[in-house]
């Protein structure tokens, strides 16, 4: 193990002066943007947390705070989920794909004065919209509920922020384009192409689209963002952290861009299958079930190829809590990817459409893949930008433990409860003498589902602990002063033979 985290970093203590100088650099020029976004994200993961129990609450206890029209379920639902994406998910997404592409490009960001600005306003976006969805001015649109008054604010800000990545990857000094650019690239490129166009096609002229066309719109813009935006930037940070923190290469080049390049291809198609069965041409359905299951191809050549570098390697879970986020994050992404394609089954789907299976897999897909992998990379940046260490290794573990359990749990129950949700709806009574009788009443049927709701929002404290857990921790360590002289690293017991990689 490294003698300590400050040796690590001080560019006099290594041999390679001027790599350790010019990382040094790299990570002072990305320290006020990403505290910024990280603060922002940190901020709104707590909002949303709160805003996802109220919702969570109500699904089983109606009453609950039924008199305050502002946390009416459909608003507190709406301004969780807009928190947690909007707020929380692409904060982080900023922080990471900045210093990842400025430590992958080894070049400093420049005018970070006018990165700072635009991060400031893409929050005051953020602000704008969720006090608009609260006082009743939600277009109603999944994904995009945003009213129309803070979406030029969100277009202005992102410009910026995506502007200042490219300006960062083109004056960089590397002399190779690493796995994970590509997928920081690709995704700041898709990001304001999915939303410019959703905006104008059912937001800004809701005119220009109308029936049917809306339906394939909506679901090709949220099942898009996932998948292109999210899972790029989340790929990204595990192509660079895994490695990096086992201190040994990505297992196959080439299948790293057999992984890139079929995602590019395939992934834009596969939203689709969620409207099987819906008034929607047959062939549009099976084009989004072909790229649905050629999706298989991407997902499992990048798992093997994460599994595959973590062979010989995996003790360093034990000890590394950047890694146990990460891998955590890496298998989920596998499981939630394999789960969606099965969706894409006709007889698949007539079991889980319209039931609580599809908001465990949107749970699934969004926690404990992309927001696991989040928690991971900024267990790793924020020492080396504020050069010193997490204060305390159990509030990590106890942040580790209650997300990771909490989602495990809510994606099986929320799972159970909609397959069995869908069998009850889908399947007649036989009786003895043969004759089919009546359907499960629809009432009967969510009487039934009470339990597993329940059981939900346990899984949602379960996750709020590990949430707060997390907020004091990164709090603390903003406010501690910094130790003099060496710095042990965090990590969750000793480990003689874990280096920590600069």
């Amino acid at each position: 193990m490294a003698s300590s985290l400050t040796a690590s970093l001080n560019p006099a203590s290594s041999p390679d002066l001027a790599k350790r100088a010019e990382l040094s650099a790299i990570d002072a020029s990305t320290k006020a943007p990403a505290l910024y976004f990280l603060g922002s994200a940190v901020l709104w993961l707590l909002v949303g947390t709160v805003f996802a129990l109220i919702a969570s609450y109500k699904l089983h206890t109606p009453e609950f705070l039924g008199n305050i029209e502002w946390l009416t379920f459909g608003r507190a639902r709406t301004l969780h989920l807009n928190a947690v994406i909007y707020g929380w998910s692409v904060n982080a997404s900023f922080a990471v794909a900045l210093w990842l592409m400025a430590r992958l490009a080894r070049a400093e960001l420049r005018h970070v004065g006018l990165l700072f600005i635009a991060a400031a306003f893409w929050n005051l976006g953020v602000t704008v919209g969720m006090v608009g969805i609260a006082i009743g001015d939600s277009t109603s649109i999944e994904w995009l509920e945003f009213p129309t008054y803070a979406t030029p604010i969100l277009f202005v800000a992102y410009a910026l922020i995506g502007a200042w990545a490219l300006i960062t990857f083109r004056f960089g000094r590397a002399k190779h384009i690493y796995v994970s650019q590509w997928y920081l690239l690709a995704a700041l490129f898709w990001f304001p192409w999915l939303y410019s166009i959703a905006q104008v096609m059912l937001v800004i002229d809701a005119t220009a689209t109308r029936g049917t066309v809306q339906g394939l719109v909506n679901w090709w813009f949220a099942h898009n963002v996932l998948g292109l935006w999210f899972t790029p930037i989340g790929l990204a940070a595990i192509y660079y952290f895994l490695p990096k923190v086992l201190g040994k290469p990505i297992h196959s080049y080439y299948l790293s861009v057999l992984g890139f390049w079929s995602l590019a291809i395939f992934y834009n198609w596969a939203g689709v299958h969620h409207l099987i069965g819906g008034p929607v041409p047959v062939w549009v359905q099976t084009a989004g079930i072909a790229a649905s299951f050629m999706m298989v191809v991407p997902v499992i050549v990048t798992g093997l190829n994460q599994h595959l570098t973590l062979v010989g390697a995996a003790s360093a879970l034990k000890y590394s809590p950047t890694l146990r986020f990460i891998v955590f994050g890496g298998v989920n992404y596998t499981l939630t990817s394999l789960a969606g394609s099965l969706m894409a089954m006709r007889s698949w789907a007539e079991i889980t459409h319209f039931t609580h299976y599809t908001v465990a897999h949107a749970h699934h897909g969004m926690y404990a893949f992309f927001a696991m992998v989040m928690f991971g990379s900024i267990y790793y940046i924020l020492p080396r930008i504020l050069l010193k260490e997490w204060p305390s290794a159990k509030l990590i573990s106890l942040h580790f433990w209650a997300s990771a359990g909490g989602i495990t749990l809510y994606v099986v129950v929320m799972s159970i409860a909609g397959i069995e949700q869908g069998l009850s709806l889908n399947t007649l009574p036989v009786g003895a003498d043969g004759k089919v009788g009546a359907p499960v009443e629809f009432l009967k049927v969510v009487a039934d589902s009470i339990k597993y709701l329940e059981m939900r929002t346990i899984a949602g404290v379960i996750i709020a602990i590990g949430h707060v857990a997390f907020a004091i921790n990164f709090t603390w360590m903003l406010v501690q002063p910094r130790k003099a002289g060496a710095t042990e690293p965090t990590l969750f017991r000793n480990a003689p033979d874990l280096e920590v990689a600069r």
